[in-house]
């Protein structure tokens, strides 16, 4: 029962993915990558960090809302140490530098506008996952 209404969530959080990243389009002409919005407010204040700003914020505050509604509180355990999680932190924050976008912006949007170039980051994306995943489970024994 629980299996079920976590895919139930998921298909409801997917549709407002999509939902949100079809609105920041139509309505700002902006791409939903959450690595450019990020970008974006790190420098100085500029014309477009108000809705920069209301975007990122609004990621986490959804979250809150809806486990707050559902009386919901995650039971989070980390399985690995502070200092990998800042090492992968930085690989990936190379790897949105390198690929020009994150999995936000290539897979959710750029797929939906059937960018070849989003396709093979995606690929990517997607390989390097399982490459990693099967490397840190079965060679490093982790």
């Amino acid at each position: 029962m629980a299996e079920d209404m976590m895919i139930g969530m998921g298909l409801v959080g997917g549709l407002l993915i999509g939902l949100g990243s079809a609105v920041l389009l139509y309505c700002n002409g902006k791409i939903a990558g959450i690595s450019g919005i990020l970008g974006g407010v790190l420098g100085k204040w500029g014309s477009d960090s108000l809705w920069r700003w209301a975007f990122l914020i609004g990621i986490p505050l959804g979250v809150l809302l809806v486990n707050g509604v559902r009386g919901y509180t995650p039971d989070l355990q980390l399985q690995v140490s502070t200092p990998v999680l800042i090492v992968a932190g930085l690989l990936v924050g190379f790897g949105t530098r390198l690929g020009s976008g994150c999995t936000s912006g290539h897979g959710v949007c750029g797929l939906a506008r059937l960018s070849p170039r989003s396709l093979v980051a995606t690929g990517t994306f997607m390989v390097t996952a399982a490459l990693t995943v099967f490397s840190m489970r079965h060679v490093l024994g982790g």
